[in-house]
């Protein structure tokens, strides 16, 4: 979300590269979290490598339509996928916690043994989760995937989306499950950059390697800080990263 604006907007790099470039850092960055998140049992694994299957299929189908649209539309797609991850955070900053359903049981979710738990360092407690409606959190993870081959981003926003909201799983989970399905749904689609020229490695290598140190440390606060506080600093970038990427889109820059 961060990568591709700052290398189009801020260093006036082409967005093909950007994107390319974009692509390896999300690697680098679910690399370098997952690590910790696997070590401390946050992240659901059995999740993770059943909702990759489609998250896969669709970065694969996005990165072969990068070469037959116009970059003009990539500013656009790109600038208002900004803004709605914005106002998912402004939804869920301002809106109520709706409280998990335990109670409920989802076949899909009991047969493949879906259901988890962790360790809430912040609330000091055991949390344990049920599942629920995987065939629609499998529908926006194609979704997912279609974006991030597209964009070059990892589209985690829509992922915890369609984990927090549409299957009920707590949100420290749906992120860090997230963040290692970001590093796979990546890794689908940047042979094709890779092969297509988009990949400048001056550009991907010094970034991925500043990157993997600042994830390893994210992961570790993001288990300690409060979720809101995060949010209140993300919004503001990400309305305004949005609102540069239309306005280029359109032509215009401030």
């Amino acid at each position: 979300m961060i990568i591709t604006p700052v290398l189009t907007l801020g260093f006036g790099l082409d967005i093909k590269y950007a994107i390319g470039a974009s692509i390896i850092a999300v690697i680098a960055t679910s690399s370098g979290a997952t690590i910790a998140y696997l070590k401390d049992n946050v992240l659901n694994l059995r999740v993770a490598m059943f909702l990759e299957i489609a998250t896969s299929i669709g970065a694969i189908m996005g990165a072969l339509l990068t070469g037959v649209i116009r970059p003009v539309f990539l500013y656009l797609l790109f600038g208002l996928l900004l803004f709605f991850s914005g106002a998912n955070m402004v939804r869920k900053l301002w809106g109520k916690q709706v409280p998990t359903n335990a109670d409920s049981d989802d076949s899909i979710a009991k047969k493949l043994k879906l259901n988890g738990s962790y360790y809430d360092k912040n609330l000091h407690k055991q949390v344990d989760y049920k599942v629920t409606n995987v065939p629609s959190g499998i529908t926006i993870m194609f979704g997912a995937g279609i974006a991030s081959g597209l964009l070059g981003i990892g589209s985690g926003a829509f992922k915890v989306i369609a984990m927090d909201t549409f299957m009920k799983m707590p949100l420290k989970p749906s992120s860090s499950t997230s963040n290692l399905m970001m590093g796979v749904t990546a890794a689908a689609s940047a042979t094709i950059y890779f092969f297509n020229g988009s990949i400048l490695p001056q550009i991907a290598v010094p970034m991925a390697l500043g990157i993997i140190v600042g994830a390893a440390v994210g992961s570790r606060v993001m288990q300690i800080m409060p979720v809101r506080m995060l949010r209140m600093i993300f919004i503001p970038i990400l309305l305004y990263l949005g609102l540069q990427m239309i306005l280029k889109g359109f032509g215009v820059t401030i």
